[in-house]
Protein backbone atom coordinates (compact mmCIF):
# COMPACT_ATOMS: atom_id res chain seq x y z
CA UNK A 1 0.00 0.00 0.00
CA UNK A 2 1.02 3.61 -0.50
CA UNK A 3 2.65 5.40 2.40
CA UNK A 4 0.21 7.50 4.47
CA UNK A 5 1.14 10.89 5.92
CA UNK A 6 -0.57 12.20 9.06
CA UNK A 7 0.53 15.79 9.87
CA UNK A 8 0.41 16.54 13.59
CA UNK A 9 -1.90 19.46 14.28
CA UNK A 10 -0.10 20.02 17.61
CA UNK A 11 2.59 21.84 15.60
CA UNK A 12 0.23 24.12 13.66
CA UNK A 13 -0.32 27.83 14.33
CA UNK A 14 -3.15 27.80 16.90
CA UNK A 15 -4.08 31.40 16.02
CA UNK A 16 -4.66 30.25 12.43
CA UNK A 17 -5.86 26.70 13.01
CA UNK A 18 -8.58 26.82 10.32
CA UNK A 19 -6.01 28.01 7.76
CA UNK A 20 -3.67 25.15 8.66
CA UNK A 21 -6.49 22.59 8.60
CA UNK A 22 -7.45 23.78 5.12
CA UNK A 23 -3.79 23.54 4.07
CA UNK A 24 -3.78 19.87 5.12
CA UNK A 25 -7.10 19.33 3.32
CA UNK A 26 -5.61 20.55 0.06
CA UNK A 27 -2.25 18.76 0.51
CA UNK A 28 -1.18 15.20 -0.30
CA UNK A 29 -1.67 14.26 3.40
CA UNK A 30 -3.98 11.36 4.21
CA UNK A 31 -4.92 11.89 7.86
CA UNK A 32 -5.03 14.57 10.56
CA UNK A 33 -3.01 13.52 13.63
CA UNK A 34 -4.52 14.96 16.83
CA UNK A 35 -2.52 14.61 20.05
CA UNK A 36 -4.57 14.69 23.26
CA UNK A 37 -2.56 15.19 26.49
CA UNK A 38 -3.90 15.47 30.02
CA UNK A 39 -0.92 16.68 32.08
CA UNK A 40 -1.09 13.41 34.04
CA UNK A 41 0.05 10.61 31.71
CA UNK A 42 2.41 13.08 30.01
CA UNK A 43 3.80 16.42 31.32
CA UNK A 44 1.80 18.62 28.95
CA UNK A 45 -1.80 19.55 28.14
CA UNK A 46 -3.26 19.87 24.64
CA UNK A 47 -6.56 19.73 22.77
CA UNK A 48 -9.91 19.10 24.44
CA UNK A 49 -13.20 18.09 22.85
CA UNK A 50 -14.26 21.60 21.67
CA UNK A 51 -11.05 22.08 19.66
CA UNK A 52 -11.24 18.58 18.16
CA UNK A 53 -14.89 19.19 17.21
CA UNK A 54 -13.89 22.52 15.61
CA UNK A 55 -11.13 20.84 13.58
CA UNK A 56 -13.58 18.12 12.50
CA UNK A 57 -15.93 20.75 11.06
CA UNK A 58 -13.27 21.83 8.58
CA UNK A 59 -11.27 18.61 8.09
CA UNK A 60 -12.04 16.50 5.03
CA UNK A 61 -9.68 13.63 5.88
CA UNK A 62 -9.42 10.85 8.45
CA UNK A 63 -9.17 12.05 12.07
CA UNK A 64 -6.30 10.10 13.66
CA UNK A 65 -6.61 10.81 17.41
CA UNK A 66 -3.75 9.81 19.74
CA UNK A 67 -4.65 9.76 23.44
CA UNK A 68 -1.77 10.42 25.81
CA UNK A 69 -4.06 10.36 28.82
CA UNK A 70 -4.77 8.34 31.95
CA UNK A 71 -8.06 6.40 32.10
CA UNK A 72 -8.91 6.69 28.37
CA UNK A 73 -11.83 4.25 28.64
CA UNK A 74 -14.15 6.82 30.19
CA UNK A 75 -13.83 9.16 27.20
CA UNK A 76 -14.19 6.75 24.25
CA UNK A 77 -17.76 7.79 23.33
CA UNK A 78 -16.83 11.48 23.69
CA UNK A 79 -14.02 11.15 21.17
CA UNK A 80 -16.35 9.40 18.75
CA UNK A 81 -18.81 12.31 19.07
CA UNK A 82 -15.97 14.80 18.57
CA UNK A 83 -15.16 13.19 15.22
CA UNK A 84 -12.38 10.63 15.77
CA UNK A 85 -12.10 7.94 13.08
CA UNK A 86 -9.07 6.22 14.62
CA UNK A 87 -8.54 6.23 18.38
CA UNK A 88 -5.11 5.22 19.70
CA UNK A 89 -4.49 4.58 23.39
CA UNK A 90 -1.21 3.92 25.18
CA UNK A 91 -0.35 0.39 26.26
CA UNK A 92 1.07 1.91 29.44
CA UNK A 93 -2.24 3.63 30.33
CA UNK A 94 -4.57 0.64 29.91
CA UNK A 95 -4.66 -2.08 32.59
CA UNK A 96 -7.43 -3.88 30.65
CA UNK A 97 -6.15 -3.30 27.13
CA UNK A 98 -8.24 -5.88 25.32
CA UNK A 99 -11.43 -4.42 26.80
CA UNK A 100 -10.36 -0.93 25.75
CA UNK A 101 -9.71 -2.07 22.16
CA UNK A 102 -13.13 -3.74 22.00
CA UNK A 103 -14.84 -0.61 23.36
CA UNK A 104 -13.17 1.61 20.73
CA UNK A 105 -14.25 -0.68 17.92
CA UNK A 106 -17.76 -1.07 19.36
CA UNK A 107 -18.06 2.73 19.26
CA UNK A 108 -17.40 2.62 15.51
CA UNK A 109 -13.75 3.67 15.41
CA UNK A 110 -10.55 1.90 14.43
CA UNK A 111 -8.42 0.97 17.43
CA UNK A 112 -4.72 1.69 17.81
CA UNK A 113 -2.23 1.04 20.58
CA UNK A 114 0.84 3.24 21.11
CA UNK A 115 4.11 2.09 22.66
CA UNK A 116 6.44 4.45 24.50
CA UNK A 117 10.13 4.17 23.53
CA UNK A 118 10.93 1.88 26.50
CA UNK A 119 7.97 -0.49 25.95
CA UNK A 120 8.82 -3.68 24.02
CA UNK A 121 6.84 -4.71 20.94
CA UNK A 122 6.52 -8.27 22.29
CA UNK A 123 3.89 -7.06 24.79
CA UNK A 124 1.42 -6.71 21.89
CA UNK A 125 1.58 -10.43 21.10
CA UNK A 126 -1.84 -11.20 22.63
CA UNK A 127 -3.73 -8.26 21.09
CA UNK A 128 -2.05 -7.72 17.70
CA UNK A 129 -4.76 -9.57 15.76
CA UNK A 130 -7.43 -7.30 17.26
CA UNK A 131 -5.64 -4.06 16.37
CA UNK A 132 -6.12 -1.76 13.40
CA UNK A 133 -2.98 0.26 14.18
CA UNK A 134 0.26 0.11 16.17
CA UNK A 135 1.83 3.49 16.94
CA UNK A 136 5.57 3.37 17.63
CA UNK A 137 6.68 6.45 19.57
CA UNK A 138 10.10 7.55 18.32
CA UNK A 139 10.30 10.25 21.01
CA UNK A 140 9.05 10.30 24.59
CA UNK A 141 5.48 11.64 24.38
CA UNK A 142 4.51 15.06 25.65
CA UNK A 143 6.27 17.66 23.52
CA UNK A 144 6.83 18.33 19.82
CA UNK A 145 10.20 18.95 18.19
CA UNK A 146 12.18 16.25 20.05
CA UNK A 147 15.14 14.29 18.71
CA UNK A 148 14.40 10.98 17.00
CA UNK A 149 15.19 7.84 19.04
CA UNK A 150 17.03 5.54 16.63
CA UNK A 151 15.80 2.29 18.20
CA UNK A 152 12.35 3.06 16.79
CA UNK A 153 13.58 1.66 13.45
CA UNK A 154 14.25 -1.71 15.12
CA UNK A 155 10.82 -1.60 16.76
CA UNK A 156 9.17 -1.08 13.36
CA UNK A 157 11.01 -4.15 12.06
CA UNK A 158 9.88 -6.16 15.12
CA UNK A 159 6.28 -4.97 14.73
CA UNK A 160 6.27 -5.86 11.02
CA UNK A 161 7.53 -9.32 11.89
CA UNK A 162 4.82 -9.77 14.55
CA UNK A 163 2.09 -8.62 12.14
CA UNK A 164 3.25 -10.96 9.37
CA UNK A 165 3.67 -13.89 11.74
CA UNK A 166 0.17 -13.55 13.21
CA UNK A 167 -1.71 -12.49 10.07
CA UNK A 168 -2.74 -9.19 11.69
CA UNK A 169 -4.06 -6.42 9.42
CA UNK A 170 -2.69 -3.65 11.68
CA UNK A 171 -0.92 -0.67 10.15
CA UNK A 172 2.36 0.59 11.62
CA UNK A 173 2.45 4.30 12.41
CA UNK A 174 5.47 6.20 13.75
CA UNK A 175 5.36 9.52 15.63
CA UNK A 176 8.27 11.72 16.69
CA UNK A 177 11.29 13.31 15.01
CA UNK A 178 10.16 12.33 11.51
CA UNK A 179 11.98 14.07 8.65
CA UNK A 180 13.21 12.98 5.21
CA UNK A 181 16.16 11.04 6.63
CA UNK A 182 14.42 9.28 9.52
CA UNK A 183 11.25 8.87 7.46
CA UNK A 184 13.15 6.92 4.81
CA UNK A 185 14.64 4.59 7.44
CA UNK A 186 11.18 3.96 8.91
CA UNK A 187 9.55 3.31 5.54
CA UNK A 188 12.30 0.87 4.58
CA UNK A 189 11.77 -0.91 7.92
CA UNK A 190 8.06 -1.33 7.18
CA UNK A 191 6.20 1.76 8.46
CA UNK A 192 2.82 2.41 6.79
CA UNK A 193 2.02 5.82 8.31
CA UNK A 194 4.34 8.70 9.24
CA UNK A 195 3.29 11.42 11.67
CA UNK A 196 5.15 14.70 11.07
CA UNK A 197 4.62 17.88 13.03
CA UNK A 198 7.46 20.37 13.40
CA UNK A 199 9.11 19.17 10.19
CA UNK A 200 5.97 20.03 8.19
CA UNK A 201 4.77 23.20 9.90
CA UNK A 202 8.22 24.77 10.33
CA UNK A 203 9.13 24.25 6.68
CA UNK A 204 8.94 27.06 4.11
CA UNK A 205 6.38 25.14 2.06
CA UNK A 206 4.40 22.67 4.20
CA UNK A 207 2.45 21.27 1.25
CA UNK A 208 5.66 20.52 -0.64
CA UNK A 209 7.18 18.93 2.47
CA UNK A 210 4.11 16.67 2.85
CA UNK A 211 4.38 15.71 -0.83
CA UNK A 212 8.08 14.84 -0.45
CA UNK A 213 7.36 12.68 2.62
CA UNK A 214 4.54 10.95 0.73
CA UNK A 215 6.99 10.00 -2.03
CA UNK A 216 9.52 8.31 0.28
CA UNK A 217 10.31 4.74 -0.75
Amino acid sequence: MALLISPSVLSCDFANIQRDVEMINSSAADWFHIDVMDGVFVPNISFGFPVISAITKHATKTMDVHLMIANPDQYIEDFKKAGADILTVHYEACPHLHRTIQAIQAAGMKAGVALNPHTPVSLLEDVIQDLDLVLIMSVNPGFGGQKFIQNAVNKVLQTKNLIQRTGSKALIEVDGGVNMETGLQLVQAGADVLVAGSFVFNSKNPQQTIKELKNLK
